[in-house]
């Protein structure tokens, strides 16, 4: 019986211990609270490190300061079942003042932003830094319901399970609320 045991469960553990590297990362590093990527009115330019994608956001808005915001993300290494990172590439600029839709294009992830803000329409525009992996990502995609419900609400996303990950971005733009 307990050579039966053994056949049975050595396997298992064998596949759990090549997942594990693939499934525990530490808790996400923001760095310390007052580390933001920008200041308030200004742009900026956040790409992960080599290898690794953004894995959650943070921002809190400020109505005094132009209706801006600050920003701050988190990258983790993509998973191993993705393989390296074979090209990466800065998508097309979604412009300030209008509504925009956008996704990583050649099945990429996102691996960093940049963004310019303009106090004429008191909005940023906005860039995605991609990259795509030796290894296809799997392609179902939904716009996730972690987002503020109302333009001045702070905003803190993350991806709570590992092999997903953040593909695109939607955005509203009201010109009465700016």
């Amino acid at each position: 019986m307990d050579i039966v045991l053994l056949c049975v469960f050595l396997p298992l553990a064998t596949v759990a211990w090549g997942q594990y590297s693939d499934y525990y990362y530490g808790p996400y590093n923001y760095g310390d609270n007052d580390e933001w990527v920008n200041v308030y009115r200004q742009g900026f330019n956040f790409q992960c490190p080599h290898g690794q994608v953004i894995v959650a956001v943070r921002s809190v808005f400020n109505k005094k300061e132009g209706s801006d915001r600050l920003w701050n993300y988190a990258c983790m290494p993509a998973s191993q079942s993705l393989g390296e990172p074979t090209e990466c590439w800065w998508e097309e600029i979604n412009r300030a003042g209008t509504e925009w839709y956008q996704t990583c294009s050649n099945n990429g992830l996102v691996a960093g932003f940049q963004s310019q803000y303009f106090p004429s329409v008191l909005d940023r525009e906005w860039q995605f830094y991609c990259c795509r992996y030796s290894r296809r990502c799997p392609y179902s995609c939904w716009l996730t319901t972690e987002y503020p419900g109302h333009y001045g609400e702070d905003m803190d996303m993350m991806m709570y399970t590992y092999d997903y990950y953040i593909r695109g971005a939607t955005t509203t733009f009201s010109a009465v609320d700016r």
